[in-house]
């Protein structure tokens, strides 16, 4: 570190050196998501936001079964997120697997904004099915992409670190 620059001067001299201004987005409903997009966050120094969906998908197995039946169905929702996508160079979106696709609050967000450059993850208990290549679909070419499976979510480190590297 250069002598008398606190650790947030150092960073965005970095990101003024590099030019490279990131954004890490994600929802999640159980939290396993979530824990993979803040050691992402952590490890790029990047920005992070939650798009919360206004549906309430929190409701036990009936809860589980209706976000299943609408991410299989492709729809929409209403959501709500912080952060602007437009002021940031790249946006990683992470999305939890749900009926072998994507969650209907990414499937909104990708529908709804333009990205500079991209990068994707997902997190699921099971097979990722073609989530990556559906989120694709919706938006371009991913920088990167990333598939956390079961325990590899609670043990990604080394994973998301290779994820990270393709990405600086």
């Amino acid at each position: 570190m250069l002598i008398g620059l606190s650790g947030k001067m150092f960073i965005n001299l970095l990101l003024l050196k590099t030019g490279m201004k990131t954004l890490v987005v994600y929802y999640s409903r159980t939290g396993n998501t979530r824990k993979a997009a803040e050691s992402i966050a952590k490890h790029l120094n990047a920005d992070i936001d939650e798009i919360i969906d206004k549906k309430n998908r929190t409701r036990k197995i009936i809860g589980w079964l209706i976000a299943g039946k609408d991410a299989s169905q492709k729809k929409l929702t209403e959501i709500e997120y912080e952060k602007n996508p437009d002021d940031y160079d790249l946006v990683i979106i992470g999305t939890p697997v749900w009926a072998w696709t994507m969650t209907p609050a990414i499937r909104t967000y990708l529908s709804k904004n333009k990205f500079k450059k991209v990068a994707f993850f997902c997190t699921s208990g099971g097979s990722p099915g073609k989530v990556l290549e559906h989120m694709r679909e919706l938006s371009k070419k991913p920088l990167a992409k990333l598939s956390l499976v079961g325990r590899e979510i609670d043990d990604s480190n080394k994973k998301i670190r290779k994820f990270c590297t393709k990405l600086q």
